[in-house]
């Protein structure tokens, strides 16, 4: 339900697009709130009731590309709701505590697991290291 709390032993997938990959791999820059934006824009995993993390991929896949043209470098990125939270908390210089929550989009395409990381500032380099430190796994976003 919109604003239930992600449970912290959860995990969230984030899009990260062309422009944020470098030679393969996952930028900072990724995890930045982009203009007009008061979240980061994540999916709920367990949300999507999956069997396996590649069913849920699959379904976020097929998700975004309703959505958005997906680059041919775009890449998925999974995190532990938990290890973000206490990763910026404890490593941040004004101990920030991050929220995680439920926030579905409904309307021309729905996407009922989008959720959102709240908490973050615009222009906020040292938080968004940090967030890409607990990086899980990487999947591509086309097959």
């Amino acid at each position: 339900m919109k604003g239930d709390t992600i449970p912290d032993q959860h995990h969230v997938a984030r899009l990260c697009d062309n422009k944020h990959i470098d030679g393969g791999f996952i930028q900072a820059t990724a995890f930045m709130l982009r203009s007009g934006e008061e979240s980061l824009s994540v999916n709920w995993l367990e949300f999507l009731n999956c069997s396996c993390r590649e069913s849920e991929i699959d379904e976020l896949r097929n998700t975004y590309s309703r959505k958005l043209k997906l680059g041919a470098k775009a890449k998925i990125a999974v995190l532990t709701v938990g290890e973000v939270r206490e990763k910026v908390l404890t490593e941040s210089p004004d101990r920030r505590n991050l929220k995680a929550l439920h926030d579905p989009q409904y309307g021309t395409v729905n996407d009922p697991s989008h959720s959102g990381i709240y908490n973050l500032k615009h222009d906020d380099e040292l938080i968004a290291e940090l967030i890409l430190e607990t990086v899980q796994e990487t999947y591509p976003t086309r097959k």
